[in-house]
């Protein structure tokens, strides 16, 4: 019985699955990468070199108001005005020294940036993913000139830097550090220090190019945001880093000062936020001026912005600028891929700008010449739209008038730098339409078949296993005839279908075949709908599916997830009022209350997005800069890790059902659990604020990871181990009868809770898994998911027994009613509408617990719970588990729903019945999540050409997608081991008691 609703489970998963694949190989697609080289062998691609060497500073995360002489208001004591050597010398030496702000192109990962800035080329939407996993670049580089030129690079710093260019440093002059341990400080910076000030010193070391990149400014935003003491402790260590390098800065060396990227008010970066793209860039020559003093720059070719909050504009450039402007200046070829335009103040050597001429001349036919050999490519047809535009533009750069007037000629040769800039910013985001619509149709029939099975599933209860059975020859033999289908379809007309390869193709008409002989062989009744039946009718998913056709309602869908959440439980309400008996009434109405002040008070717990600003206030952080919990959490957390367990074995005594393991479970091994959940967070909180001085860094570190590592590893090894001998949580005795020598009497307390009691003990392991990988903030609001789960359940007993007693009453046999298993209907199939609280539960969970949909709201502290530095793979899948835990958590609740209150009797038909009402649970579980992401992907298809698909859409659709996984997973899981285990343990127990 297990295998067939796990296989049934399985074939849904799998068309999921196959669905997301087809879809997102046509959605998220990545640029094809050049291997050309801009090779100069004549020197007639290059100007005569400013300057001998380079000294390139990158401080990571250094945000252009960090630098900014006129910063925004309020001003902050901790980031303001802190560094101000530029700001100095660039008053003081107006044609030596320079300060920009540069726009870095999102995903604002230090990978990413890096390629940016040395290459020129642009990311695409997905390349975020391989920062924790980055390989070399195979690209033209300005490193890589500088390697073919004979010149020799010293590097110090971030070791990303060496996993991009592996071979490209000289090996005597290379000390990378580990970037990812955020929770140091300082040993990145103190070893570019002790390194860099060397070779400085020694003026006959044989560097031509010194790059030190710092990381102390970035793993202080991570910890504790921007406005923090430590912040500007960290920066004056900068600001004197930078004096000691310009006193012994040799005159022919060019030193420039970059941000990698910025960091939005929390700390954090990696999405496009204006504080997350803003970056500083500043460059000083302290022997040869830069501009010249009486230079007359026409102020087109000037761009200016103002920073968010100032009142002084700035000068502000693309970060991709760096890499032809750099390349020029130390007499290298502009690198191949390039789309940036070279920076006019630092050309600008004579009063006429000529040199700036030859400059932007070399920068435009660079850019022409990568262009073109992109359209030559494989690729080249993505340049059809756009081309004529493209050499209408160059045209105007050759024409006469253009070369006679100079002025018109840099405007014609800047127009097509940055035209060129924003069709290839277009063009990485262009779609394999075929593709998408391959996924979109997998994930249509998928989700009607789907929707199909739920409805007959409830039919069918009683003849569950003969139903299945059937069904599963239908799926498997769909999969092995649409395989082969779609080997023919690949052999004939994969040539006139762009990507598809012989693995889609089986992919699609293995899942596209199968979902269609699951349409054709079930066919739900709709003859028994009514008036009555329209409280099932799914309005909540409706409206929340509906909700992804508009940017706003995305923007704001944790508001939106409350409100419905709230909604949909109306129902119960309704039921509650007319409940036949006041017990009933006072359940339902009591239980409904508290489940609804549950879902009230998670939702106080919020991060803002930037689309939601000024609207939005963060209350899961101590503040909007200030990545800490607040006060209240500080206190409310280890009281909430004790109350909690005491609750649930609260719930389980109503039914009598906290005996047996849960009496072990829930007053030791769940409290010790949640305890050192919230130990862990409470000291990294007083390790991050220095509470009790740097000193005690070390202790609170090792006993921090102690906590985690014990929660852990004891819910996992003891807490499992014991669930996995002894699940039931049942007390029998037997007593012999008075007057009778052979006859006893067996007592069974929990018994009417069999089944749910277990497996709720099987559900807070997990919890226990989730909580020390969860921020404080965030376990509080998963305690308040837990207690409104439990509410949820009292509430669906006490419906399903009104639906009893009213079954009892219209069968014209009132006394029935005193029969022992009365009340006992495990046969009445869950009702949508029942199952819908949890699913929007799991996503109210999600934001509540300090996520968006948007991906600066990662909380990247996760990683470094179990170590303090990254460690593969348990990193990567803390901080999965920090942000799909919740959603997995809850979705691993759905068998409750079928199991909760609901007595083993009679056997075997009521452990058949159950499990037909599981796989229900589960499967309405996973067609909720499954609509979502239906919706979401054509949202996202639909509306591909709107100005906020990669910034609102796409980002909604990944979410959704993960989430179809998660949740998928989690009721595979928990079909197959939990639910499977605890029937197998109650049919033993049957089995005991009645031998014969």
């Amino acid at each position: 019985m297990a295998s067939k609703g796990l296989s049934l489970l399985t074939w849904v998963f799998f068309v999921h699955l196959a669905g997301i694949y087809l879809y997102t190989r046509g959605f998220l697609l990545t640029r094809l990468a050049l291997s050309d080289v801009n090779r100069c062998e004549d020197g007639a691609c290059t100007l005569t070199p400013t300057h001998k060497k380079a000294v390139v500073l990158v401080i990571d995360a250094l945000r252009f108001d960090f630098l900014s002489p006129h910063p925004p208001e309020p001003h902050s004591p901790y980031h303001h005005n802190v560094i101000t050597l530029p700001q100095e010398l660039s008053a003081s030496w107006p044609t030596h020294s320079f300060l920009f702000e540069m726009f870095s192109d999102p995903p604002t990962t230090t990978l990413q940036r890096l390629k940016g800035i040395t290459t020129g080329s642009l990311p695409t939407f997905i390349d975020m993913g391989s920062n924790f996993g980055g390989s070399s670049i195979n690209e033209d580089s300005f490193i890589g000139q500088m390697r073919r030129a004979g010149k020799k690079i010293a590097f110090m710093g971030d070791d990303t830097w060496t996993t991009v260019f592996p071979v490209s440093f000289d090996a005597n002059m290379t000390h990378a550090y580990d970037s990812f341990n955020v929770e140091d400080l300082h040993t990145v910076d103190e070893g570019v220090i002790e390194h860099l000030f060397p070779l400085l010193k020694d003026k006959t070391a044989p560097w031509d190019l010194l790059i030190g990149h710092f990381l102390g400014v970035d793993h202080v935003g991570h910890r504790v945001g921007p406005d923090h003491p430590t912040m500007r402790t960290k920066q004056q260590q900068m600001d004197d880093v930078l004096r000691r390098v310009v006193d012994l800065l040799d005159d022919d060396t060019l030193l420039v000062l970059l941000g990698d990227h910025g960091m939005d008010r929390k700390g954090d970066h990696g999405g496009d936020g204006d504080h997350e793209t803003s970056a500083a860039l500043w460059v000083y020559s302290k022997g040869p001026q830069l501009q010249h003093p009486k230079a007359a720059i026409p102020t087109h070719l000037l761009t200016t912005r103002f920073f968010p909050g100032a009142t002084v504009a700035n000068r502000h450039i693309q970060q991709i600028d760096l890499a032809p402007t750099l390349s020029l200046l130390l007499g290298l070829p502009i690198p191949f891929n390039n789309l940036g335009t070279v920076v006019p103040e630092l050309f600008w050597h004579d009063k006429a700008g000529k040199d700036y001429t030859r400059a932007l001349s070399l920068n435009a036919r660079q850019v022409k010449q990568y262009l073109q050999t992109y359209r030559d490519s494989a690729s080249g047809g993505e340049l059809d739209n756009a081309w004529g535009d493209l050499e209408g533009v160059w045209q105007t750069v050759n024409s006469d008038a253009n070369v006679k007037d100079q002025d018109a000629q840099w405007l014609a040769m800047t127009t097509y730098t940055r035209q060129a800039l924003a069709v290839c910013r277009m063009l990485w985001a262009q779609f394999n339409v075929s593709l998408m619509t391959l996924g979109l149709v997998l994930l249509v029939t998928g989700t009607v078949a789907a929707a199909f099975l739920y409805l007959q599933l409830g039919a069918v209860q009683d003849q569950w296993e003969t139903w299945s059975a059937g069904v599963r020859r239908w799926y498997v033999s769909g999969v092995l005839s649409g395989a082969m289908l779609g080997f023919l379809a690949y052999i004939t007309v994969s040539r006139y279908v762009k990507g598809l390869g012989l693995f889609e193709a089986l992919l699609f008409g293995s899942a596209l075949t199968s979902s269609l002989a699951i349409l054709a062989s079930t066919r739900p009744s709709l003859s028994g709908l009514s008036p009555r039946s329209l409280m099932s009718l799914p309005l909540p998913l409706i409206l929340h599916a509906l909700a992804f056709a508009s940017n706003s309602f995305t923007v704001w869908e944790d508001h939106v997830v409350t409100f419905l959440l709230i909604t949909s439980i109306a129902a119960s309400a309704l039921a509650g009022f007319s409940a036949p008996t006041s017990r009933l009434r006072y359940r339902i109405l009591g239980f409904s209350a508290l489940f609804a002040a549950c879902v009230r008070l998670m939702a106080m717990s919020t991060v803002c997005r930037e689309e939601q600003q000024p609207y939005c206030h963060v209350t899961f952080f101590a503040s909007s800069s200030l990545p800490s919990p607040p006060l209240p959490v500080l206190a409310l957390s280890v009281p909430v890790a004790l109350v909690l367990p005491w609750i649930l074995k609260r719930f389980l005594k109503i039914s009598q059902s906290d005996k047996g393991t849960a009496a072990i479970m829930l007053p030791w091994i769940l409290p010790g659990t949640l305890l050192l959940g919230s130990a862990y967070w409470v000291l990294e909180h007083l390790d991050s604020s220095e509470a009790f001085g740097p000193e005690w860094a070390g202790a609170l570190r090792l006993f921090r990871t102690l906590c985690a590592r014990s929660a852990l590893g004891g819910v996992i090894f003891f807490g499992y181990a014991l669930w996995w001998l002894a699940p039931l949580c049942l007390k029998i005795s037997a007593e012999t009868r008075a007057g009778t020598q052979d006859k006893k009497q067996v007592t069974v307390l929990g018994f009417a809770n069999a089944y749910g009691a277990p497996y709720l003990l099987f559900w807070c392991l997990f919890m226990g898994v989730l909580y020390p990988a969860t921020q404080l903030t965030g376990q509080i609001v998963l305690a308040l998911a837990a207690v409104a789960i439990l509410a949820h359940l009292e509430v669906i007993d006490s419906i399903r027994d009104v639906r009893s007693l009213e079954a009892v009453f219209a069968s014209g046999n009132p006394s029935a009613i005193l029969e022992p298993d009365a009340l006992n209907v495990p046969s009445i199939p869950l009702r949508f509408s029942e199952i819908t609280p949890l699913a929007l539960l799991a996503v109210h969970a999600f934001f509540a617990t300090g996520h968006q949909a948007a991906i600066p709201s990662i909380q990247w502290k996760a990683a470094f719970v179990l170590t303090s530095t990254l460690t593969y793979p348990f990193s990567p899948l803390l901080v999965v588990l920090n942000s799909f835990g919740p959603h997995f958590l809850i979705a691993l609740a759905a068998p409750l729903l079928a199991l909760w209150n609901v007595a083993p009797l009679p056997q075997p038909a009521a452990d058949v019945k159950a499990r037909a009402n599981v796989v229900r649970a589960a499967l309405g579980m996973m067609l909720y999540h499954a609509t979502l992401l239906l919706s979401s992907a054509v949202c996202s298809a639909w509306l591909r050409r709107h100005l906020m698909v990669w910034k609102i859409f796409a980002p909604r659709f990944m979410l959704s997608a993960l989430t179809v996984v998660v949740v998928d997973v989690a009721v595979l899981f928990g079909v197959g081991v939990g639910v499977g285990r605890v029937s197998g343990r109650v049919a033993r127990m049957f089995a005991a008691m009645n031998p014969k």
